[in-house]
């Protein structure tokens, strides 16, 4: 079955993607890094594939969707819901745009934001014991 995702996504600069998200606390894969794309390291099962347009263009025969669309929603769970504060908090702070207010449904947290190429990020935390 699958054992790890990469997923693709289109950047306007790859330096200023760079720099968010290593002020995220990010890391990246130089042995897939070029001038204009690289591989963000999410853990040692998830990757995040930062491509610049033009390369990212050449993979696919139709337009890129705007930054003011919406076609996914990238859902990521974070150990506590701290870390989703602590996370969301930096994210706001290096230019990302808050997409909603922090929600607090008792056994499940979750805050979102829209990173510099409006790609959209839900960060939750949901207690295990909730879960069946």
């Amino acid at each position: 079955m699958i054992s790890s995702i990469f997923v693709n996504l289109p950047v306007a600069s790859l330096k200023k993607s760079v720099d968010f998200f290593t002020g995220l606390g990010f890391k990246f894969n130089a042995q897939f890094t070029d001038e204009t794309s690289t591989c963000m390291i999410v853990n040692d099962a998830v990757y995040l594939m930062l491509i610049e347009h033009e390369k990212f263009s050449s993979f696919i025969d139709k337009p890129i969707a705007p930054s003011t669309s919406t076609e996914a929603i990238l859902a990521f769970a974070c150990e506590s819901a701290d870390e989703v504060r602590e996370l969301s908090e930096k994210a706001f702070a290096l230019g990302a745009r808050k997409v909603n207010e922090p929600q607090d449904m008792g056994f499940m947290f979750s805050w979102g934001f829209e990173d510099l190429d409006g790609h959209l990020w839900d960060l939750f935390y949901m207690n295990p014991e909730h879960v069946q």
